[in-house]
């Protein structure tokens, strides 16, 4: 069930506010109610409205400077704000729209008008609210950002990153005993877990790839601790694995690889965006993972200097890579013990 609106009545006359209260509950909205901008202000900050109803002429702070403040603040500024107002002077509706209010209804208002209005206003809204939902599920904030402001061919170079691969082990061969629904059920349980484990760890996802993930710390901004954030991630993943395995009764087992080093990262595509990395450094995180083994993290040399100091890491030998011969290895066992 859909939750109501919430919208947010501005004004000092009593029998203004009694209308558009009665106007606007009768069509199942939400209604917070202030009578000055101070306390419109107040009111913003405890309880978010979905929309702002926004007088003009009031005492101490008017709706203009209510509505700049409002502006200013990255937790109201995408509020839409409609001024309802008897001053309908040009120059103060064009002040209106300047300081970001999305419409201007005269008082005294239509009912009909203003309900219209404010239904416009609201579904462009909540569609705005999707669309961002859904380019910040595909593009790092940082990136989607930049994208929005014109900032187009996004592509940057960063020294010091890490990179994680992680692959089920012989899941072509669990697919084929499972029906398409439970088969995609299962992966999407378990990379919405590993999911949040990205974000917890302030890790940035990149992409999967049927059953590989793929994930960077580092990247797109820098952390000094990017090495030991996605160390952290890895080991509970791994953990993590073995109580999704007792909860759905399953037995799978994940090969995990890292690596750190340079990579370069950036936006490909028109139509389908993809914030993807490329060097080296991926390459070769993708190796650690395709010969690592089941339930265990394999990093390369550069990644245990990075860990060292805060970690146990078990000599594994010399791996055949290809493309790279033969490669020191070490398996990510925990943190040391303090």
């Amino acid at each position: 069930m859909t939750t109501p609106s919430r919208i947010l009545v501005v004004d000092d006359t009593p029998a203004n506010i009694q209308a558009l209260v009665a106007t606007l509950q009768a069509k199942g909205y939400q209604l917070s109610v202030a009578t000055t901008g101070r306390q419109a202000l107040e009111v913003v900050g405890r309880v978010r409205p979905d929309l702002i109803l926004l007088d003009v002429m009031m005492p101490e702070m008017d709706g203009f400077e209510t509505c700049r403040r409002l502006k200013a603040s990255e937790a109201s500024r995408d509020i839409p704000v409609i001024f309802l107002t008897a001053r309908t002077e040009t120059e103060d509706i064009v002040r209106g729209f300047e300081l970001g209010a999305v419409d201007y209804v005269a008082k005294p208002f239509n009912a009909h008008e203003l309900l219209a209005r404010v239904h416009t206003h609201l579904t462009m809204n909540r569609l705005h609210r999707e669309n961002e939902r859904l380019l910040l599920s595909i593009l790092p904030a940082a990136i989607a950002t930049r994208l929005k402001s014109g900032d187009a061919g996004i592509a940057d170079h960063f020294p010091e990153v890490s990179v994680l691969f992680a692959d089920i082990v012989d899941f072509t061969v669990l697919s084929g005993g499972l029906s398409p629904k439970p088969l995609v059920s299962l992966l999407d349980d378990l990379f919405s877990q590993f999911d949040e484990l990205a974000r917890k760890h302030r890790v940035e996802k990149i992409k999967t790839i049927g059953d590989c993930y793929m994930a960077v710390c580092g990247v797109p901004e820098h952390r000094a601790d990017h090495a030991a954030a996605l160390a952290d991630m890895a080991l509970e993943m791994v953990g993590g694995l073995r109580q999704f395995n007792q909860t759905r009764g399953t037995a799978l087992q994940v090969r995990i690889g890292l690596n750190t080093g340079p990579v370069v990262a950036g936006v490909i595509g028109r139509s389908k965006f993809i914030y993807d990395l490329w060097g080296d450094t991926v390459n070769t995180a993708s190796r650690m993972e395709s010969t690592g083994l089941p339930d265990r993290v394999q990093v390369t040399e550069a990644m245990q200097l990075a860990l060292v100091a805060q970690f146990d890491l078990e000599a594994r030998g010399e791996v055949e890579v290809k493309g790279k011969g033969r490669l020191r290895t070490w398996l990510l066992l925990g943190r040391k013990q303090n």
